[in-house]
């Protein structure tokens, strides 16, 4: 029996996620339909990239602890590994929040709104 495309990609999807919640990245998943699919904290919208963003601004372990205290030291460990071995993939996604040029792009523009 041959599987279809959907089915394969959704079967491509739960291998990684099995692989992403694994020892070495316990704490970490994705899911296509949270956040599109970039790898978050398990149980939470936090994407490594916000730990990552919060890391590169000079923030410890424990001041990220204290701006998300509702979570644990190893989510934001395993956040930072995950981060440090996927460096270039999150440093593009930072990257990406940043464009402004890019946010303006996906803007939808309310139709009472003045436009300056």
């Amino acid at each position: 029996m041959m599987m279809n495309t959907q089915t394969a990609t959704r079967e491509n999807e739960r291998t990684k996620n099995r692989r992403l919640r694994s020892n070495t990245y316990p704490h970490i998943m994705c899911n296509p339909k949270i956040l599109g699919g970039k790898p978050i904290i398990a149980g939470t919208r936090i994407a490594v990239a916000t730990i990552a963003g919060y890391y590169q601004l000079g923030m410890s372990v424990d001041e990220i602890l204290i701006a998300l205290e509702h979570l644990s030291p190893s989510e934001i460990h395993s956040a930072l590994a995950y981060y440090f071995e996927h460096s270039e993939e999150i440093d593009g996604q930072i990257a990406n929040e940043k464009n402004v040029e890019q946010w303006k792009k996906q803007a939808h523009i309310h139709p009472k709104a003045t436009v300056r």
